[in-house]
């Protein structure tokens, strides 16, 4: 795993979190709620694309078809 993405990953979460306490102080809860759910899309695509990649090095490394 690549140091990184886990920095990346760690950034999108504070800025998530950063984003979400600022529109929940200004009484925008729906807004709040809609960038930590969009900070959560964009997390989990970027773990799914290293678990693609985990499986086609498996897929190489075990040579399947």
């Amino acid at each position: 795993m690549d140091v990184q993405m886990i920095f990346k990953i760690a950034a999108i979460g504070i800025v998530v979190a950063v984003l979400n306490q600022l529109l929940k102080n200004a009484q925008r809860e729906e807004m709040a709620t809609m960038v930590t759910l969009t900070g959560v899309v964009v997390v989990l695509m970027m773990v799914i694309s290293m678990i693609a990649d985990l499986f086609n090095a498996i897929q190489t490394m075990f040579q399947l078809y």
